[in-house]
Order: C-alpha cells, then sequence, then structure tokens
C-alpha cells in the first residue's frame, strides 16, 4: 500500500535540513482517514509504531465519530481536511505520505507540498487541531455556535493558520537568502492565486456566496503565504495568536461570532 517516494533535489534539500529522519512515502488510495489494520502498513517502512492519544474530556459529547476514533487508542492517520500530503509522528521516524490525487498537479507545486510537510515534520507542532487546542477545543465549540462539522472546519482552519505563522517564516527564508529558489518561486505562485479569492472574502461571505467556515479555511491557508488578510481574519495574522496560540484562538472566536450575531 506505501511505497518510498523518490524526491526531487530541492524537496530532498529541505528534508535534509528539516526532518532528516522522515520517510516519504506515495499510497496507492486516496484517502481521509486510514483504516487502522490499512495505517499499521506504515511499521513495514518505520521502525516503530506508537498510536497517539487524547483524553474524552477534550471533545464535546457531539464530536464527530472520526475525531472521537482519533482521540481514543487506534492508530488513526489522516483526518479531514489534511489535504493532498499528511504526515505523522505516530510513527518512529516520522512518514509524510502522498496521496494519489496530486496526479497533475504542476511538479513546482507539489514540491511545495512536500516541503512543508517537511518543514512541519521539523517543528514537531501537532499533527492534527486537537493537540493544538487541547481542552479548549469545547470552549471553541461553544463561541461558535455551530454544528459539529463547522466546529470542525474552523478547529482545522485557526489551526492551519497558526501553523504557517510559524512556517512562513521558513519559506520566507527561501526567497530572501536564495537557498531554495524553486521553492520560493512556488510558495509566491501559491500565493498569488490566492490572493484575489482572499481580498474578496469579505463581500463574498456577505453575499451568501460562501460561509463563514469556508472563509476561515481560506483566510487561515493564506497565512502562510504572508497576504494581506480582511478583517476580521486580520487578527490572527499576529504575534499574539503565534504566542498564545489556542486561547487566542478561542477568543478570537467568541468575538468574531459575537459580532457576527449583532
Amino acid at each position: 500500500m506505501f511505497t518510498a517516494r523518490e524526491l526531487s533535489s530541492p524537496v530532498a534539500a529541505i528534508r535534509e535540513e528539516h526532518a532528516p529522519d522522515a520517510v516519504v512515502v506515495d499510497c496507492d488510495r486516496d484517502f481521509e482517514t486510514l483504516a487502522p489494520a490499512q495505517a499499521e502498513d506504515l511499521g513495514l517502512l518505520v521502525d516503530s509504531l506508537e498510536p497517539a492519544t487524547y483524553p474524552a474530556a477534550w471533545l464535546p459529547e457531539d464530536a464527530p465519530e472520526l475525531l472521537a476514533r482519533y482521540a481514543s487508542s487506534d492508530f488513526t492517520v489522516g483526518m479531514p481536511g489534511d489535504g493532498s500530503i499528511t504526515w505523522t509522528h505516530q510513527t518512529d521516524p516520522p512518514t509524510v505520505i502522498v496521496k494519489p490525487r496530486v496526479e497533475g498537479s504542476p511538479e513546482p507545486f507539489l514540491d511545495f507540498l512536500l516541503a512543508e510537510a517537511l518543514v512541519e515534520v521539523g517543528l514537531e507542532v501537532p499533527e492534527h487541531f486537537l493537540g493544538f487546542f487541547e481542552e479548549e477545543y469545547r470552549n471553541l465549540e461553544q463561541a461558535t455556535a455551530l454544528d459539529p462539522a463547522g466546529t470542525y472546519q474552523i478547529a482545522a482552519a485557526l489551526y492551519d493558520g497558526w501553523t504557517g505563522l510559524h512556517t512562513r517564516d521558513v519559506f520566507a527564508a527561501w526567497d530572501e537568502d536564495g537557498t531554495h529558489p524553486e521553492l520560493a518561486d512556488a510558495w509566491h505562485d501559491a500565493g498569488t492565486r490566492l490572493e484575489d479569492r482572499v481580498s474578496g472574502l469579505p463581500g463574498a461571505v456577505a453575499r451568501g456566496e460562501t460561509d463563514f467556515a469556508d472563509a476561515t479555511e481560506l483566510a487561515c491557508a493564506a497565512i502562510k503565504h504572508a497576504l494581506e488578510l480582511p478583517a476580521p481574519f486580520d487578527a490572527l495574522d499576529t504575534d499574539a495568536y503565534r504566542d498564545h496560540g489556542p486561547d487566542y484562538a478561542v477568543t478570537w472566536a467568541e468575538k468574531t461570532f459575537d459580532a457576527l450575531e449583532d
């Protein structure tokens, strides 16, 4: 089910710099969450497996079933919202998994996605928002007053934005010091493609063309590209969010959703 992936020179250099022990594999089928039996096939490529578990008290009673399974002792790899490439610290060494859906993507963009995953692995940030929010996830649910799927989407977006505040310094350095020009160009290009959509978010939400959870997802995805964000998302592009993480995210959600109701 998994085969070792040959890396381009730029991506191999990023692995050497940020996550030299990481294993990068192709998966032969698309997935959001791998069944435990399939995930355990990773054991053939790594030294050991150590499933992550989280306290049930962190979850609201109506949490999505997949999130409850992720928090349990089941070996769960990949979750909705992970995108075309996911990674896990539940293997030793950590593993980056490339899904078949990347087929047809421009090679420079794919290299950027791989490099981004390796940078995240090296930063040792949580691999999922539950490890970021911890017990604050319940408070986030209360702040948003959304259904379980909506809360999940907002949480995943906010975590993506917080991670982007850490990774974009690395991406910007590729450009500033000229060490990885191909990856820097791909980073800029991906940001340019988002720019018009992000600047138009307030109008799209006001016209009902985009719901607020989708808007949050797009805005938070833009943070790693250092794009200028419209209000209220610009409050997430701050050192305060980078430093205070989940507490700040919950406060932002409380203020934002209170304003939406007024």
